[in-house]
């Protein structure tokens, strides 16, 4: 059981994917562009600070990212944050707020399984209950840098 979060690895896995300046023209054939990547990335911490608070009240949660999937859903996203300086600046606060949020908990809270649904590209990754400890760590190691590289 995890201990305590430090969300020091995580503010580093932000900062590096919100220090990308995105490659100029448009995306490889099937790739999103900047801004749907960023919107992805704020639609899935907003869903990790719902479900990081969830636990934190004693509310029953669930970790489904597939909403930030849709591409409709991405543009509009993009679109009322005011593009890609907007969607930075959101993620950047949601990245703070997670922070602080998942710092709170107790040991048995991070120890917590969520039902977790998450896909990518149309495939199903996670169809199990995954601990909070384990969603902040793969937000953090493996999400972030991801989109970070995907954005170059």
């Amino acid at each position: 059981m995890p201990e305590t979060f430090d969300p020091a690895p995580m503010r580093g896995a932000y900062a590096a994917l919100l220090d990308v300046v995105p490659s100029p023209g448009p995306p490889p054939p099937g790739e999103w562009g900047a801004g749907r990547i960023l919107a992805h990335v704020s639609l899935v911490t907003a869903a990790t600070v719902a479900a990081v608070n969830a636990v934190g009240s004693g509310a029953i949660s669930t970790y489904d990212n597939r909403l930030a999937q849709d591409a409709w859903t991405l543009d509009r996203i993009a679109g009322l944050a005011g593009g890609l300086d907007g969607l930075r600046g959101r993620i950047r606060a949601q990245g703070e707020a997670l922070g602080l949020l998942a710092a709170a908990l107790s040991p048995a809270e991070l120890a917590t399984p969520v039902p977790a649904l998450l896909l990518s590209n149309g495939a199903c990754l996670v169809d199990a209950p995954l601990t909070v400890a384990d969603i902040l760590a793969g937000l953090t190691d493996v999400e972030l840098p991801g989109h970070a590289k995907q954005l170059l």
